[in-house]
């Protein structure tokens, strides 16, 4: 499924098989999760992709030595510049991305740069596996820098929060969830995934919150989620692309709270993760579509009629 445009439907054409270069290895795709980045490439919210562009960066593979392998939204770095040299790869200066620089898993096959594919662990098929190469790697890496928080606020309850939740759960903590004001089904699904309270994302929680992960690309939520805060509380905006923040007062951001935001991911928190992925263990709510149908599955997206993640079918 081929982007020619942004703003416009994927095509689904016939192309050559790639061949892998130079320490790259080619993949037989089984798999490709749907992430709401894919919408903001798609929907020109990501400015200059490479065009044409096969999207999907949660791909699932098969190599010709039969090595199972996931395909992560990092998928090249130069390893030389300030930031690779001391341990940031995820800020590289000329990092590219799968799906957005390089093509992705919307595809029989794809050609990645072997160090950065993740070995997909055991007791996980390819569908199930597919939502933990970005939903459960940023909200990993999301939760990471949200400190030791006890009482932590998710704001919006996508695949992303569906994933992290089980592994807030599996670390002790409590959760509180935030939806859409009137998203009933939303706000029972913060509920049976183990957050003590979920309400609407206008509404103060019971109880003020250590930390806040932010996962709707939705600006206004970020002074929203600081007022729940508790003093010296940080939130975590998890998203590529969020609507503009509006202003708000001192008030809010005083006694030490902070806003910070989580940038890509490293090869690091994809290897922590998927080793940790078995032990809680995270499994994701997937909903199934053919590779020809990934338009609808997009369309589905958009309207937040996916309940988890969405998964392609190869």
């Amino acid at each position: 499924m081929v982007l020619s445009a942004q703003r416009e439907p994927l095509e689904l054409r016939e192309l050559p098989e790639p061949e892998p270069g130079p320490g790259q290895i080619r993949l037989r795709v089984r798999a490709c999760g749907l992430c709401r980045t894919d919408l903001h490439v798609v929907d020109g919210d990501l400015p200059h992709p490479k065009l044409p562009l096969v999207p999907g960066h949660q791909v699932v593979g098969e190599a010709d030595d039969g090595r199972r392998l996931g395909v992560p939204w990092l998928g090249w770095t130069d390893g030389t510049c300030r930031y690779c040299t001391r341990g940031r790869e995820n800020l590289c200066e000329h990092a590219r991305f799968t799906g957005y620089d390089l093509d992705g898993g919307y595809a029989d096959y794809v050609v990645a740069d072997e160090r950065y594919c993740l070995p997909i662990p055991d007791g996980y098929s390819d569908l199930d596996a597919a939502p933990l190469l970005c939903a459960g790697l940023v909200g990993y890496r999301a939760l990471r820098l949200a400190g030791d928080a006890e009482r932590l606020g998710l704001y919006g309850f996508g695949a992303s929060a569906h994933i992290v939740a089980q592994v807030a759960r599996h670390q002790g903590r409590r959760m509180f969830g935030f939806v859409r004001p009137g998203d009933e089904e939303g706000r029972a699904f913060a509920l049976e995934l183990g957050c003590e309270w979920a309400g609407w994302s206008d509404e103060l929680p019971p109880e003020r919150l250590d930390a806040a992960i932010v996962f709707a690309p939705v600006g206004a939520l970020v002074p929203a989620a600081l007022a729940a805060l508790a003093r010296g509380g940080s939130v975590v905006c998890a998203g590529i692309h969020m609507s503009d923040i509006p202003s708000f007062p001192y008030e809010l951001l005083w006694e030490e709270r902070s806003v910070r935001s989580v940038a890509n991911l490293t090869r690091r928190d994809g290897e922590e993760f998927l080793a940790l992925a078995p032990q809680v263990p995270v499994r994701a709510e997937i909903e199934v579509f053919p590779l020809e149908d990934a338009n609808a599955a997009l369309d589905r997206m958009r309207a937040g009629g996916v309940r988890g993640a969405a998964v392609l079918r190869l």
